[in-house]
């Protein structure tokens, strides 16, 4: 059973943000800094993905743990009221990620997922755009 009215559960869904979340701009953050330089939600790509890096035919999908159900994450968890509800929409998600995943890969774009609890140690998330990006190398200082 939900401790909140419907009203005000209403009102919390209301405020969780699509865009520019936290992870979002820690991201773009981290990606500056490395010396690269990007595009934000391109609408000409299918779903509209988080960082593009044209230059190098790369997207970066930085996606909320909880929302995108990252496999073994404890913040994946299911909420205990309306589970069928939580479910569908869970499935939907994951879902729509495998076939935007997937119409990118077709249109000739690299991409990397970055998840929410892996944006809290950004020098290993550094070494791991090093060495999945094509071509990406240190900028020089």
């Amino acid at each position: 059973m939900d401790s909140l009215t419907p009203e005000h559960r209403s009102w919390n869904m209301s405020r969780i943000r699509s865009g520019n979340t936290k992870p979002e701009r820690l991201v773009r953050s981290l990606l500056h800094r490395m010396g690269y330089r990007f595009r934000l939600h391109r609408r000409d790509l299918p779903g509209r993905p988080d960082i593009v890096l044209p230059g190098r035919r790369t997207v970066v999908l930085v996606h909320g743990c909880y929302w995108h159900r990252h496999p073994g994450c404890r913040f994946a968890y299911t909420p205990k009221s309306n589970v069928a509800f939580w479910q569908a929409k869970f499935d939907e998600n994951v879902d729509r990620d495998i076939r935007q995943h997937g119409q990118l890969r077709d249109l000739g774009w690299h991409v990397i997922t970055v998840w929410e609890c892996e944006t809290k140690n950004l020098d290993m998330l550094a070494e791991r755009f090093f060495s999945e990006v094509p071509n990406l190398a240190p900028a020089p200082c």
